[in-house]
C-alpha cells in the first residue's frame, strides 16, 4: 500500500496583518462614499484657495431648524450617517462639514490651523447657504470648535450642544511641551494596530465591535497612502492647535442654552502618555469632568450615559439621541 503525502500550501494573503488587509485612501477620500451627496465650498485662507467639503440635507418634512455637525480630530463627516437620518426623520436640516485638513476637504502642506480659522470658514459657508440660526453640535475636538464658533458668533448659535467634548481640562498645564516635529515623527508611526490600539484603551475601554472597526479602517487607509506625510503634518499642527488654544476658561462666557452628553466611561486625554502614572490617572476623566463643566457653562444640560466611552453617537444611539431631539424641540 503506498503512502500518501500531503503536501499544504500556506497561501501568503492568508497571514497578513489586519494593517496590510487595509484598503489604501488618496488624502482626499476620493473614492471613499459619504453617505450623502457632497459639495466643495472655496474658502480662501493664508493665501490659499481650499476647497471645504459638505453635506447639506434639508428633508421634505423641513421644520424650519437647522443643525451643524462637528467631527472630532480622528474622524469625517461620514460617522454621522446614523445621526443625520434621526435627525432629518424629524423634520431638522443638517449641515456637515469636513473641516479644512480633514476627510474630502483640502490638505494644505503649508497652513496654521486655529479654532477660529475654522469657525470663520464654517460662517461663510452658512451664509453661503442661507442659513442665519443654527444650533451647533461639537463632538471630541468638533466641540472646542462648536465652543469657538458660540462665542464668536452668538446670533448664530441658538443652542450649543457638545458630546464629549476634548479641551475640559488645560493639558499644557501638566503635559510637557512637544514640538512639531515631535507630534510629526508620532504620526508618521500610525497603523491600523496602533489606531485601534488607542481606541480600544480611551474610547472603549477595551470593547470592540464592527462599528469601531469601520473608523479605525477608515483612518488606517490614509496610512498606506504614498503622500500620508500631508496627513501626518496636518495632524502634528491640529495637535498644536489643541493643546494651545484652549476654550475652557471661556466656558462662563457662552450665552446659548447648552446640552452636554457625555459618556462617562470615557477616558480620552491628549498627552497620557507623556506624563506619569500619577498624573496620567487624573486626566480624563469624563464622569467628573461632565459634572465641572455643566458648572462652569451657563444655562446648561448634563446628560450622562453610563457604560459608554467616546463616540455616544455611535456606541450608545439611542441614549444618545434621545435627549438630542427633546433639547432640539424645546
Amino acid at each position: 500500500m503506498k503512502k500518501i503525502k500531503l503536501i499544504i500550501i500556506l497561501i501568503p494573503f492568508l497571514c497578513l496583518s489586519q494593517q496590510e488587509k487595509i484598503k489604501s485612501l488618496d488624502i482626499n477620500l476620493t473614492h471613499y462614499e459619504y453617505p450623502f451627496p457632497v459639495t466643495f465650498f472655496e474658502v480662501s485662507n493664508q493665501r490659499q484657495l481650499l476647497k471645504m467639503a459638505y453635506m447639506d440635507i434639508k428633508p421634505e418634512n423641513y421644520n424650519n431648524k437647522n443643525i451643524v455637525l462637528f467631527h472630532g480630530k480622528n474622524f469625517n463627516g461620514a460617522y454621522w450617517e446614523t445621526t443625520i437620518k434621526a435627525l432629518t426623520k424629524e423634520g431638522f436640516r443638517v449641515i456637515v462639514p469636513d473641516q479644512i485638513g480633514f476627510g474630502k476637504s483640502s490638505k494644505p502642506d503649508n497652513f496654521q490651523y486655529t479654532f477660529q480659522q475654522f469657525a470663520e470658514n464654517t460662517k461663510k459657508l452658512l451664509d453661503h447657504l442661507g442659513i442665519q440660526k443654527t444650533t451647533i453640535l461639537g463632538h471630541s475636538m468638533g466641540g472646542m470648535l462648536a465652543t469657538r464658533f458660540t462665542l464668536m458668533y452668538p446670533e448664530t448659535a441658538e443652542k450649543l450642544v457638545l458630546e464629549n467634548p476634548i479641551g475640559l481640562e488645560d493639558w499644557k498645564l501638566v503635559v510637557p511641551y512637544q514640538s512639531l516635529g515631535s507630534w510629526y515623527e508620532s504620526e508618521l508611526k500610525q497603523n491600523y494596530e496602533a489606531i485601534k490600539k488607542y481606541q480600544m484603551t480611551n474610547y472603549y475601554d477595551g470593547k470592540w465591535n464592527a462599528n469601531f472597526q469601520k473608523w479605525a479602517e477608515l483612518s488606517a487607509g490614509w496610512t498606506t497612502a504614498p503622500n500620508y506625510t500631508i496627513v501626518a503634518w496636518n495632524s502634528a499642527l491640529m495637535y498644536d492647535m489643541i493643546f494651545t488654544q484652549p476654550v475652557l476658561y471661556e466656558f462662563k462666557n457662552i450665552k446659548s442654552p447648552t446640552l452636554l452628553i457625555i459618556g462617562t466611561r470615557d477616558k480620552t486625554a491628549l498627552g497620557k502618555q507623556l506624563v506619569p502614572e500619577e498624573v496620567r490617572k487624573t486626566m480624563g476623566n469624563y464622569a467628573k469632568l461632565g459634572k465641572k463643566t455643566k458648572k462652569a457653562i451657563p444655562n446648561s444640560k448634563l446628560v450622562e450615559i453610563p457604560n459608554t466611552g467616546h463616540l455616544p453617537h455611535i456606541e450608545s444611539f439611542d441614549e444618545f439621541i434621545k435627549p438630542l431631539i427633546v433639547f432640539l424641540n424645546q
